[in-house]
């Protein structure tokens, strides 16, 4: 997709401020710091668009992203930062729970990883949980950059066996700083848009995508 307008539309803290335009929506979820902001910045070819904070676990609102005039990038708040209290964590969990069930425009979650390390258990649990709920997801691997090329799929074998990702099912590999992926994840998005507004699975089809897509 070539993206000639991308702007930031506002920071909801409950459904009465998401859009009300019917854009279809593709939400972002990953551990603080995994590289959301960084990972919409390469999408849209702009440096910065996608706010960052300078205190992880700071962000406890869902910003959304206009691309195009055609969908939004919801970015949803970090999970798994550690000075975050219990209280704090449990309210942001309901509230990102009750977006990603009951918001009728969201076409896929990506769930962003970082492939140098293994999936936390934050990270597990909210796989388990997408998946459980049926909310279709894709599992970015972010940072790709920071390996050899010749470890990638040695990493990749550690993302999928710790999140318990089905057989036919594969991280892409994505890197902010080299641009890698950055084609692949937009055809995944456009057909998950375009399945979204269909009878047809969307995560069936991404699923079939990412694995052409795996590297060998």
């Amino acid at each position: 997709m070539k993206v000639n307008q991308a702007e930031f539309v506002i920071s909801a803290v409950g459904p009465s401020q998401y859009p009300e335009d019917a854009l279809p929506e593709i939400a972002l979820a990953g551990r603080s710091n995994v590289g959301k902001s960084s990972l919409i910045n390469c999408l849209i070819s702009r440096k910065n668009l996608a706010r960052t904070s300078s205190q992880p676990g700071k962000t406890q609102t869902l910003n959304y992203y206009k691309i195009n005039q055609d969908l939004y990038f919801v970015d949803l708040p970090g999970y798994g930062y550690a000075k975050v209290s219990k209280t704090k964590r449990e309210q942001w969990g309901k509230f990102i729970e009750s977006y990603l069930m009951n918001r009728e425009t969201l076409r896929l979650v990506m769930q962003l990883v970082d492939l140098r390390h293994p999936p936390s258990k934050d990270d597990q649990a909210m796989y388990e949980w997408l998946r459980h709920n049926d909310v279709p997801v894709l599992v970015v691997a972010t940072k790709a950059d920071k390996i050899p090329k010749s470890k990638w799929q040695k990493h990749i074998k550690m993302v999928k066996e710790t999140l318990g990702m089905d057989k036919g099912t594969t991280p892409l590999l994505f890197s902010s700083e080299l641009g890698l992926g950055k084609d692949e994840l937009w055809s995944i998005l456009e057909q998950a848009i375009a399945y979204g507004e269909s009878e047809a699975p969307a995560e069936e089809a991404i699923n079939e995508f990412v694995t052409e897509q795996e590297p060998s």
